[in-house]
């Protein structure tokens, strides 16, 4: 008896120290998802997939380094977008990442989070007002970007110029950078040129298609002999062809901006001239790094900007994502 009482013990005591794992690989994420804490992301839309391009590589970013991510949308609101950080704040998130709806307006919520001592990162579109705290800003050049666009625009023109429209977003910085980086190029190309280029209407376009249709279809009426049109993002721009498309006015030249899939497929099928693209999957990236490496100690630059790439038909003909 004393015998079969003795290994009893023995595969007691291997048990106990762990020897019974299966065979093979363990998982690599030891940390675990959410053992490092919680990011809070309220993005400035989710139906614009650019910005769901961000909060999906944060997600999966954050994952890898042992967080878990909440991703909500602002959906242009800032008054959504304020009670969503101040949820933020009520869980005690570790790192709070936002893409203001509005930079101004949101100033009183970003301070609160400062009082809670919880960190706040921008991405895409910043906060540079005066009394709050931002650790770093991870955006795209979108003034560089503005000057790409202006480009192609005379590009697209060729010698004979002529009258064109801006489909704006007034509400968002990034937007107001675009813009003033194209009319900087316009005004300096109009100034040592015969081929003049004409700004003759900026109109809102709410970045969005719907709102940009309806924007192009006002340039049109107002401006018949319109040869062109810069809208702020792909959504607009896609809108305004819809519009261009049904007056008949298809060779007006759109430029975008962002090159999402569906308006990188329209610069392949000749319907938009081209776009400086954005990377978004980068900006998510480089959040999450952003928020590891502040959670470390280190001092971060107040803003990580990443170049744009103009992205034009020759492009588009050779990228095997699209059809």
């Amino acid at each position: 008896m004393k015998k079969p009482l003795l290994a009893l013990i023995a595969c007691s005591l291997v048990f106990l120290a762990g020897c019974d794992k299966p065979a093979g690989p363990s998982t690599p994420q030891s940390t675990g998802v959410g053992a490092k804490g919680t990011i809070g992301v309220s993005l400035l839309t989710l139906d614009n997939p650019f910005f769901k391009v961000i909060g999906d590589h944060v997600v999966s970013e954050g994952k890898k380094h042992g967080y878990e991510t909440i991703v909500v949308s602002g959906d242009k609101d800032v008054a959504k977008q304020s009670n969503q950080i101040k949820d933020f704040i009520v869980k005690k998130v570790s790192a709070i990442v936002l893409s203001p709806c509005d930079s101004k307006s949101i100033v009183p919520v970003i301070q609160e989070a400062n009082a809670a001592g919880i960190p706040v990162f921008t991405v895409d579109i910043p906060c540079n007002e005066p009394g709050v705290k931002i650790v770093t800003q991870i955006a795209t050049d979108n003034y560089g970007g503005g000057k790409e666009a202006a480009k192609a625009m005379i590009e697209a023109l060729g010698e004979a110029g002529g009258k064109i429209a801006v489909l704006h977003f007034k509400q968002a910085e990034s937007c107001i950078l675009r813009v003033k980086g194209f009319r900087e190029v316009i005004e300096a190309h109009n100034a040592g040129s015969r081929s003049k280029v004409e700004i003759v209407t900026e109109l809102e376009s709410g970045g969005a298609k719907d709102v940009g249709y309806k924007a192009a279809e006002d340039a049109l009426q107002a401006h018949s002999d319109l040869r062109g049109i810069f809208a702020i993002n792909d959504p607009a721009a896609l809108g305004a062809r819809a519009a261009l498309e049904k007056a008949g006015k298809t060779q007006v030249l759109i430029v975008g901006f962002d090159g999402q899939p569906e308006g990188k497929q329209a610069i392949k099928d000749g319907k938009i001239y081209a776009d400086p693209i954005q990377f978004p999957d980068k900006m998510g990236v480089q959040i999450v790094e952003s928020i590891i490496r502040h959670s470390k100690g280190e001092t971060l630059p107040p803003q990580r900007l990443i170049p744009t790439s103009l992205y034009r038909r020759a492009d588009a003909l050779k990228d095997p994502t699209l059809q």
